[in-house]
Parts: C-alpha cells; sequence; structure tokens
C-alpha cells in the first residue's frame, strides 16, 4: 500500500508543477496608449509571446514601427492594432510619421 501512495502524490506533486509553470508562461495583452503625440507607458517586463495593443487617442496618424523590422503598425486616429511578441531582446520602436515618438520593449 505505501508504493501506491509514493506514486499517487509523486503524480499529483508533478501535476501542480507543471500546472504552475504552464500559467507564469501564458501569454499576457497589454496595452499602449500613444495620446498627446507621446507613446505611453510600455510594461517594464515582457515575454515572448505577448501581445502589444496599440490605442491611438491622438487626432493625427502614427505607426508603432520596430527599428529591427519585426513588427510595423499602422493606426488611424482613434484606431488600435496588436503585435505580438515573437523574438527576445531589446527592441526600439518609433512613429515613422513623428521620429521624436520613441521607446523601448525589453522580451524576455
Amino acid at each position: 500500500m505505501r508504493r501506491g501512495r509514493c506514486i499517487t502524490l509523486s503524480a499529483a506533486a508533478a501535476a501542480l508543477l507543471w500546472t504552475a509553470s504552464a500559467a507564469a508562461a501564458a501569454p499576457h495583452t497589454y496595452t499602449v496608449v500613444i495620446e498627446k503625440m507621446k507613446f505611453g507607458p510600455v510594461p517594464a517586463l515582457l515575454h515572448k509571446g505577448d501581445s502589444i495593443v496599440w490605442v491611438n487617442h491622438d487626432l493625427f496618424r502614427h505607426t508603432a514601427t520596430a527599428t529591427d523590422h519585426s513588427f510595423d503598425v499602422d493606426l488611424q486616429p482613434n484606431g488600435k492594432a496588436k503585435t505580438v511578441l515573437n523574438k527576445a531582446g531589446t527592441i526600439a520602436f518609433v512613429c515613422r510619421y513623428h521620429p521624436g515618438m520613441r521607446g523601448t520593449l525589453h522580451v524576455q
């Protein structure tokens, strides 16, 4: 009997650990708002597979364009678009129409 209990407890512990690691690895979606000719705050730490929803609250057209060409979204006034982060690293981005608008994403 004792042997069966050890196996059951080990299987339950393994299932619990797998569930915890799967939950930690689940992708998240974050929102970055563009307003008053500026990108709003970006999340401090992102993971590969996470998404950014870019929302343009300005009266002007903007883009969120990665300088490494990993993403490029075009946002009409009051528009929004989604980017999935497919690679890790530091990704600088700009607005092609307003080069003074800049930001950086840190993706693990």
